[in-house]
């Protein structure tokens, strides 16, 4: 067993299990640095971390922030569900409406739903492109506007790992007039006070962590051919593109967002508790029941497994894969094993963030771990 650093934060009375479960994934030796938030009823009730931020043993501190990779996609499809409030965006409704060059080549009916909920058959990037072309958002912008999809729309999902974000961010720069990235800060980051950023300027660099990729690629794997390799060399990752400057500056909606667990948490605090936290409305109740809608249930070609996934809008819902407590709770995570998990039946969220990444986007023990023990406390203080 290795040795538990000190464990920093806050723990309220009854729910001392989650610290326990969060020392256990170091005393297993599964961490470097991370962090855990725990919300209930838009109230903090844990707020811990620990270790460090960077191999070199830097001390991971209660400001420190990491990239999320793609628990970034819950900011965005927040950004994107607020419009939906404002009657300015309908889910059903063709991209076409809102991006009209997104028609080409048999997109002129893939609807906004379709691209939230990865059916709308642009999982990867064709032409592929290199990290940097990521960089360039209206090139991205250009070849998905321009791209045939590689199944039919609606038919079927394909995790859309990078290319979901400019999808959704495209629709939000359209319809709204600022990009993703301002329009997630100037109307969600900054009324909630949450320190979480896509896109940012060197003035936040000095608290960031350093993540620590896995051994091995790539993330998808697949057969030569198949829509799970096609995603994953389309634009190849190998975990180290945010330690530059580049990458931290731009607008990567699926997989660049810098946080930790507590300003995810704090974010998704409002969606637990009806669209509204202290005061903060982010949208209306009925367009958070909107998200927990069943969009696609089954195989996911990407994604593959031995048991299906189901998707709302912009989030996945509990399935037989990821078997949740509450019905209508949804989720998300990112490579290497950051977690979010909101559960408006019992007005809880949870989050788990890190930097030494897992090789894998599924079936991650640690963000899990802290989870479960987080519906224990819940539980065992309703008895």
């Amino acid at each position: 067993m290795a040795d538990v650093p000190e464990i920093h934060g806050t723990v309220e009375p009854g729910w001392e299990a989650v610290r326990t479960a969060f020392a256990r994934n170091f005393e297993k030796g599964l961490e470097v640095g991370a962090s855990a938030f725990v919300t209930l009823q838009g109230r903090p009730v844990v707020d811990l971390w620990a270790g460090d931020r960077s191999p070199d043993g830097t001390p991971w501190a209660e400001d420190t922030i990491v990239n999320v990779y793609s628990t970034t996609k819950t900011m965005c499809g927040i950004s994107l569900m607020m419009l939906v409030d404002r009657g300015l965006v309908e889910p059903h409704e063709p991209v076409a409406t809102y991006w009209p060059e997104f028609a080409a080549n048999g997109k002129e009916n893939v609807t906004v739903a379709q691209v939230m909920a990865h059916t709308s058959g642009l999982a990867g990037f064709e032409p592929a492109i290199d990290a940097e072309t990521l960089y360039d958002w209206d090139r991205c912008c250009e070849i998905l506007a321009a791209m045939k999809p590689w199944w039919e729309p609606g038919a079927a999902a394909g995790y859309h790992a990078i290319t979901h974000g400019y999808l959704q961010g495209e629709i939000v720069r359209r319809v709204d007039g600022r990009s993703l990235g301002t329009f997630f800060r100037e109307e969600i980051a900054e009324p909630l006070d949450a320190d979480f950023h896509i896109g940012f300027g060197p003035e936040l660099d000095a608290r960031c962590g350093e993540l620590i990729p896995p051994s091995h690629d790539p993330i998808f794997a697949g057969v030569s051919g198949s829509i799970a390799q096609r995603t994953g060399t389309s634009c190849r990752l190998d975990g180290t593109e945010p330690r530059s400057r580049a990458w931290r500056a731009a607008e990567i909606p699926a997989a660049g967002g810098f946080g930790n667990a507590r300003s995810v948490g704090r974010i998704h605090s409002a969606l637990a508790c009806g669209g509204t936290v202290d005061g903060v409305t982010l949208m209306q109740p009925e367009i958070v029941a909107q998200i927990t809608e069943e969009q696609f249930g089954g195989r996911d070609y990407v994604l593959a497994g031995d048991a299906d996934l189901r998707y709302g809008l912009g989030f996945g819902l509990p399935s037989a894969r990821v078997p949740l407590p509450s019905p209508n709770s949804f989720f998300w995570g990112g490579w290497g094993g950051s977690l979010a998990v909101i559960d408006p039946d019992t007005q809880m969220t949870v989050s788990y963030v890190m930097n030494r990444m897992a090789p894998t986007l599924q079936r991650e023990t640690r963000g899990g771990a802290v989870l479960l023990s987080a519906y224990g406390a819940l539980m065992a203080a309703a008895v």
